[in-house]
Formats: C-alpha cells, structure tokens, sequence
C-alpha cells in the first residue's frame, strides 16, 4: 500500500505547482517533499515531468491522482458512517413478511419523499429468510412473526397483526357448510393460517384440508381478487385485507376467539443500530399507532 503521506505530498506538490511551495503549504524541507515524489517514482515510474516554472504530469502521474482523490473521497464516506449523525441521509434496509410489508411501502415512499438524501431498501420475505439476511449483515432491520431466540438478534414487540376470515361482500357464513359452499383461496401461508384461525371459530372443524380449493396466488396484494370476485374465501392477515385496492368487494367474519401474532423488529444485537435506521423505525412505529394507519380502506363486516 502506498504511504498516505507521501500522497498528500505527491497532491501538493501537483496543486501548488512547486516543489517549493508545496514544502511551504505542509511545512516540510524540500528535500523532504523531493524524497517523497522520489519515493514514489520508485514504484510506480516517473510521475512528474520538471519544467521551468512548470510542472507536468505523465500519465501515470495522472493516474495516480485520481488515485489519491479516490482514497480521500473514501476517507470521507468511512468518517460519515462512523459519525452517524444525519439521520435524513444514507441508506437504510428493511426486510418484511408481505403483509406487513404493503402497509409499510407507502409509509417509506412519503417518508423518502420528504428526506430525500434517504434511501430505502425494502424486500419482502418470509421469517426464516429475514432472519438469516439480518443475521448476516444483508439488511439492517427485519420484521418476523416468530420472535428468534438467537443471542446475536435483538428483537422487540413492533405491532399486532389479527388473522382475518374474508369472504365476498354478500357472502354469510355462519356454518362450516358455509366455508364448503364457497371453497377456499389459498396462498403460500393459507392452510396454516386458516388452520389457527377456523379451528376457534369452528371447533371439531373435519380439517382445512377437506374444503374444496378454488384457487392460488402467491403474490400478496392478489390474494383476496378472487374473494373480491365470489370465487371463494380465504383466511390472510390484516394488513394485507388492509391494503386490498377494492374494500367493498370484500368481508371480514367477525366472531369467535381472535388470533392475533406479535411482528418482532429484530436487528443485530452486537452493536447500535445506526441513528437513521433508529429515525426510519421510530417513524414507522408512530404511523402504526395512528388512527388513519388502522382505520384505512375498511370493509363490510358481518
């Protein structure tokens, strides 16, 4: 690795034009600002062509400075990371189940919006894969609904997410029968969600499993299209009925004992989490709290 200081004289002797005013501008002998350059033309070939009241660089000398403005500029992202005091700059990612994830994304969007030096990262992903991608340093922040026991994972309560049975806007249901007449949209958490839910609301239920299955997706903001179309009912969590673009084409079954899942905001537990991800959670945190956020797009309820 080349020696730090004799870049900054190699710079200096290049900015000022002179060997004599550059030893001047860093208080140092000339002889020490010669040694410097000579040093570093050892290595790397001649750097400076010496003229009268000139001095040129060649092409490796060239090289080299922009080699030296590189290494400053790197000096500077590393000394703004470690600061970590502008909460409104720099990147900050999240990694999310889909469901929570459609009521957040607007969220992020406006809050991008309204700090533009921000920049967001956001994927959605089941539990075992935002664990492992906080885990391993991909994302800063993760939401899971399982809270993980692994001592290098800081995790605390975020926000409470209901199952909800939604069925077509007209639909009844009172019976299980009801469920079988209309069949069952699964998605890639369907028949364990329906499982927990329909179990309370239907105790001795013969089984999820035995409903006829009228259809599939496994992108969450699709799921209830075909509820909304009388195709069937289906059981997903609230924030993602929440998000659903048509609420009046859908239902949610009111009754019964709730089931309820805590999401967990996890991030490594090592080492502080940085003052912008702390400014971006806070925020998201305030938002879940407010009346608008959970009130939004509601549908008919029986």
């Amino acid at each position: 690795m080349l020696n730090p200081q004799w870049l900054q004289t190699f710079a200096a002797v290049v900015e000022h034009g002179s060997f004599t005013r550059a030893s001047e501008h860093m208080d140092l002998t000339q002889a020490a600002v010669s040694q410097h350059v000579q040093r570093l033309e050892e290595r790397l070939g001649l750097l400076l062509i010496r003229r009268p009241r000139q001095i040129e660089l060649t092409p490796a000398g060239a090289a080299l400075l922009d080699y030296w403005q590189e290494v400053q500029l790197a000096d500077r992202r590393l000394a703004e990371r470690l600061a970590d005091k502008d909460v409104r700059h720099g990147e900050v990612s999240l990694i999310t189940p889909g469901s929570i994830g459609l009521a957040l994304h607007p969220v992020l969007l406006a809050l991008q919006q309204a700090n533009r030096g921000l920049t967001i990262r956001h994927r959605f992903a089941p539990d075992v894969e935002a664990l492992d991608a906080v885990l391993h340093n991909q994302y800063e922040l993760g939401l899971v609904t399982l809270k993980p026991d692994d001592p290098r994972i800081a995790a605390e309560r975020f926000a409470k997410e209901p199952l909800e049975l939604v069925v077509p806007a007209r639909e009844q249901v009172a019976h299980w029968h009801d469920l079988e007449r209309l069949g069952f949209i699964d998605h890639p958490d369907g028949y364990a969600m329906a499982t927990r839910l329909l179990a309370r609301r239907f105790p001795g239920n013969p089984g999820v499993r035995n409903l006829p299955c009228h259809g599939f997706s496994n992108q969450i903001s699709l799921i209830l299209e075909p509820v909304a179309q009388g195709l069937g009912f289906t059981v997903i969590p609230h924030h993602a009925r929440r998000m659903f673009s048509r609420p009046d084409a859908i239902r949610v079954v009111e009754g019964g004992e709730a089931v309820v899942d805590t999401l967990w905001l996890i991030h490594r537990a090592e080492w502080p989490l940085p003052s912008r991800a702390a400014f971006v959670v806070e925020h998201l945190k305030q938002t879940m709290r407010s009346p608008e956020t959970t009130t939004k797009q509601r549908p008919r309820r029986s």
